[in-house]
């Protein structure tokens, strides 16, 4: 993947965002990191207090169970809406002209659903990997091998 000098890079997954940006060149990548953001999110089962209820019908007499929801990944959902209006927010203020998204297949379907307009004109190319417990060299040479 070739990601031009100035380019803005984001590594995301649903609980952590690296905003990088390439110092380098095409062929030769110097990725700095320029922002990173981590949200606690505790799994599932520690986050409730209590299982799903049960609630009566009132149409046939019997019972439906009440969805369950899941609060872990409710949080990487919301985590992934924020960082899209970061997005956005940066792509208004002509922040960067070319955008790379690298972030695991369920992170990065949720961020497609929220990309303003504007983020979407500058998506240059997005690789379906989670890399952002990778170091800055390892990241580099995943995109350079995408």
């Amino acid at each position: 993947m070739q990601i031009p000098n100035n380019a803005v890079v984001l590594v995301a997954d649903g609980r952590k965002s690296l905003f990088l940006r390439n110092e380098g060149d095409a062929t030769h990548l110097n990725l700095v990191v320029e922002r990173a953001v981590e949200q606690i999110n505790p799994s599932d089962g520690d986050q409730k207090t209590d299982h799903a209820g049960r609630a009566s019908s009132s149409v046939g007499g019997g019972q439906n169970s009440m969805q369950e929801v899941d609060f872990h990944q409710q949080e990487k959902d919301r985590f992934a809406v924020d960082t899209a209006d970061l997005l956005k927010r940066r792509a208004l203020a002509n922040d960067f002209a070319s955008l790379f998204v690298v972030a695991p297949p369920q992170t990065l379907g949720e961020l497609r659903k929220h990309y303003h307009s504007e983020v979407s004109a500058r998506l240059s190319g997005e690789l379906d990997k989670d890399l952002t417990s990778h170091p800055i060299d390892q990241i580099e040479k995943a995109l350079q091998a995408a």
